[in-house]
Parts: structure tokens; sequence; C-alpha cells
């Protein structure tokens, strides 16, 4: 049973398709994820520490006088002096540890800040990619209806071609032209057709890029152009246009410069987080254990499983104070190295807005030439027509030579070719707006209510 033929896409569905599948977003999103567990995380540093411990050992108890430094591989060994022989006896051990760090002079809470910071600018990042997914999307589509409407003006030329080879062709057989006339008209017709090829293949191409974003497979891809091959509505264009300069304030709210600003944020709430961290800290620390040995006192070893029971009990509590005294240098070359990040992420801001700044100021001038174009192709394509009508006749009545003709008809296409782009250019240049101005929903309504 045969398939029944997809829908055709329209812009507002490209769009959508390409935010729910490109791989970018998806990405972004998942990096939201990433920093809001690293916030969790850092807020698990408020909660108390919980260390249990249970133990048990089959080994000697002989043991000297005198100190050993700290170090990982000598086990200590509790109890008196004793004698040096190789009678071992069972020992266990079990206990836990509660460290509560009390008080931090704020230095968690400025890790907190800085993790929060790094979500933020995730967010703003995922709200950026989207935009230029969505930008991207729509401006593939653009570009699939306008090779569209190449292969359709490409189309019509052929077939003026053909038609005109064929009236060649029967005036040379009749003598009432030079054979010359009939090889110029069919070079004619090959150009005509290969430019036809070359349209199909651009076509092609778009469709491949316009796929890229959609996920779908390219030769599938139709597409419902709706308003496109019309000029938008004159308040389209009007509320396009600013009612004053572009203020650095309307730059803020845009995505790449609300992305950047977290990334100033993000790099003050480090240095903040630097600046904690030479601080004292004080922990409230609560153990209790439980220990057994078979070793006696006398000097006796239990058999049998005798230690292996942890009988013995004890608990403490106490309070911790460590201030990593010898840290300072340590802690200012960080210091240093956070607020020359600060720096460079306010100088990058800064170039954010005047990029956006320009961005507009060409968006603006695109739209502006897009439309005065628009209103000139019409007279470009009713004067190639007649020109086309009255080049034909005139071939036809023998006052003139294939060479006008040939002329005329490239000057049709052409301006068949520019009329029909003239109008999506508008279209166009309303989309590079929306993105110079952040959001592209305006677009999308006008395209597609």
């Amino acid at each position: 049973m045969q398939q029944a033929a997809a829908a055709p896409l329209t812009l507002r569905e490209a769009v959508t398709r390409a935010l729910d599948n490109y791989p970018a977003v998806r990405a972004a999103l998942a990096n939201i994820q990433v920093s809001a567990a690293g916030v969790d995380q850092a807020r698990t540093t408020y909660l108390p520490r919980a260390d249990v411990l249970w133990q048990m050992n089959r080994a000697t108890r002989n043991s000297v006088t005198g100190l050993i430094l700290p170090q990982p591989v000598i086990a200590g060994v509790a109890g008196g002096i004793g004698v040096n022989r190789n009678e071992t006896a069972w020992s266990s051990a079990t206990g836990i540890l509660l460290n509560w760090e009390a008080f931090d002079f704020g230095a968690r809470g400025a890790n907190v800040s800085a993790a929060e910071s790094t979500l933020l600018r995730s967010t703003a990042g995922a709200d950026l990619t989207r935009l230029q997914v969505a930008t991207a999307a729509a401006e593939g589509f653009l570009n699939v209806v306008a090779t569209d409407q190449t292969v359709r003006a490409a189309t019509a030329a052929v077939e003026r071609a053909r038609v005109f080879y064929d009236v060649v062709v029967a005036r040379v057989q009749a003598g009432l032209r030079p054979g010359v006339d009939a090889e110029r008209s069919r070079a004619e017709l090959a150009l005509a057709e290969t430019q036809r090829i070359i349209a199909e293949q651009n076509a092609q191409i778009a469709r491949v890029v316009l796929a890229q974003y959609t996920g779908q497979d390219a030769g599938t891809i139709s597409i419902s152009s709706g308003p496109l091959l019309d000029l938008p509505p004159s308040a389209a264009i009007v509320s396009a246009r600013p009612a004053g300069p572009y203020a650095p304030q309307n730059a803020a709210v845009h995505p790449i410069a609300a992305e950047q600003n977290a990334a100033v944020q993000e790099s003050l709430a480090r240095v903040r987080a630097v600046e904690r961290s030479y601080v004292p800290r004080v922990n409230v620390l609560f153990n209790t254990y439980a220990r057994g040995s078979g070793a006696l006192a006398n000097g006796q070893v239990e058999r049998g499983l005798g230690g292996l029971a942890p009988d013995v009990s004890n608990w403490a509590v106490g309070l911790n104070v460590l201030f990593p005294l010898m840290d300072r240098p340590i802690v200012g070359a960080r210091l240093q190295a956070e607020r020359q990040r600060q720096l460079v992420e306010t100088a990058r801001y800064a170039r954010v807005v005047e990029d956006l700044e320009a961005q507009f100021g060409r968006s603006q001038a695109l739209l502006t030439g897009a439309e005065r174009v628009s209103q000139n192709t019409p007279f470009q394509l009713a004067a190639a027509r007649a020109t086309h009508q009255q080049a034909t006749a005139r071939y036809q009545a023998g006052l003139s030579g294939i060479v006008e003709v040939a002329d005329a008809q490239r000057l049709l296409t052409q301006a068949e070719i520019d009329d029909s782009i003239a109008k999506l250019n508008v279209w166009r240049g309303l989309l590079l707006v929306a993105t110079a101005q952040g959001d592209l929903d305006p677009f999308l309504q006008r395209v597609q209510p």
C-alpha cells in the first residue's frame, strides 16, 4: 500500500521541528541540567557529614615507646608496652563521626552563588542557541522558497526557448532565415536547460540544509510558502522600524547579550567565592565508637573469636577551628586571575552590545533596500515582458535578428527571478530585524498567524 505524501511544511513548522530535533538545542538543555545539578551539589555543603566505620583484624600486639610522624603506612597499636612475640589476637572497632561546619564566614554561600550564576549563564546560553537554530531554520526555509522560484523561472525560460527554437527551425527550413539562426536558437535552448539544471541543483542543496535542522529526509521535503511570495503588509514593515536610535538597554534583552551578561555575573560570583576562601572554618564534631580486643591487660590472649565484638565504647563532642594560614599567596593569585577574567567578560559584553547595534543597523538597511527593490521590480518585469513580445514579433516579421530575441528572453528570465526574490527579500529583511531584536515570534506571527 502506497504511503500518503507528507503534508507541505510551513515556516513555523520548520522552526518548531528544528527547536525539537536539532542536537545543539538538546545539548544546551542538557547543559542546563548539568548546571542545576552543580547548584544542588554546592548546597549540600551546608549538610553535616557523617562517616561510619567498622573494621576487624587479626594482628600481633607488640609496641614500643617513641614517636612516629604521621604517615599512611604503619598502623598504630593501642595498649602498654608488650614483649616481642608473634602471638595474635582478634580486634574490632566501629563508630560514627558527625562533622558539621557551623560557621564559614560566607564561603559556602559564595560558592552556591557562583553555581547559581553558572546556571543562569547556561539558561541564557540555551535561549541563545534556540534563537540561532530558529533563525537558521527560517533562513533555510526562505532559501528553499527562493530556489524554488528560481527553478520555476528557469523552467519557464526553457519552455520559451523551446517554442522559439521550433519557430526558428521552421523558418530556416522554409528558407526565410539563415541556418545560423537555428544553431543560435539551439544554443540558447541548451543554455536555458543548463540554467534550469543549476537552479534544480541549488534547490536540492537548499532542501538538504533545511533537512539538517528539521530532521527530515531532504528528498521528501515539500513546502507551503504561504504569504512569502507576496509583499508583507505595510504595517509589518513600519512596525519593524524603530521609533528612535538603538539603545544599549534594547541590547540587554537580546539572548546573546543576556548570555554574556550572565558570564559577567558568573565571573563576579567567582571573585566573591575566592575572596571568601581565605577565612577560618569552624566545625562542630560528634564522635561515638566502640572497640573490642582479644588481647587482655594481663598479657593473655582470648581464644576463639574473642575480640570480634566491640564491647568498650566512648563518645566525644568538640569544636574544631581551621585556618589555612599559608594559603594567602595561592588565594591572592586565584583572586587576581578571577578579576582579570571579570574584566575580559565585561569587555566582551561591551563588544556584544556594539555588535548588536551594528547588526540591527544592517538589518534596517537590508529591509529598506529590499522594500525599495520590491517596488521597482514590477516595472522591470512588465518592461521585460513587453520587450520579449516585441522582439519576438519583430523577428517573425523579419525586422530584427535572433540576438535581439535571445537578449529579450534572458532579460525576461532575470526579471521574473528578480521580482519573485525581491518580495521574498523583504520577508528576509523582517527576519533579520527580528533576529537582531532577539525574538522571532513577531516575524513568525506575520508569516503564519
